[in-house]
């Protein structure tokens, strides 16, 4: 019942009730932290995506040189860069063209 408090009517009062209600807020819990970071993935490689296509070059090419020339960002990184550090996002782009 500690976890149900604070749901609207029955589902905080009826203990059969409440304990379902938990249950399942306890399964999407579940299911969403798995897919939060499905959708930041995501939202990293689009960001990149757009950020790349202004200097001339596709996510899947940078991506590629930035593997062969072994330079260690990872896709959140890079999606900051792009987004809020546009010269130095162009400075790598331009190091691996």
């Amino acid at each position: 019942m500690n976890l149900a408090k604070g749901y609207w009517g029955s589902r905080s009062k009826v203990y059969t009730v409440a304990k379902n209600t938990v249950e399942k807020g306890l399964q999407y819990a579940y299911r969403d932290r798995k897919a939060k970071k499905r959708e930041f993935r995501a939202l990293w490689i689009q960001r990149i995506n757009a950020g790349a296509r202004q200097y001339g070059i596709s996510y899947s090419q940078l991506m590629g040189k930035l593997t062969a020339k072994e330079v260690g960002l990872n896709r959140k990184v890079l999606a900051d860069l792009a987004m809020n550090h546009p010269t130095a996002f162009k400075a790598i782009v331009d190091s691996v063209k």
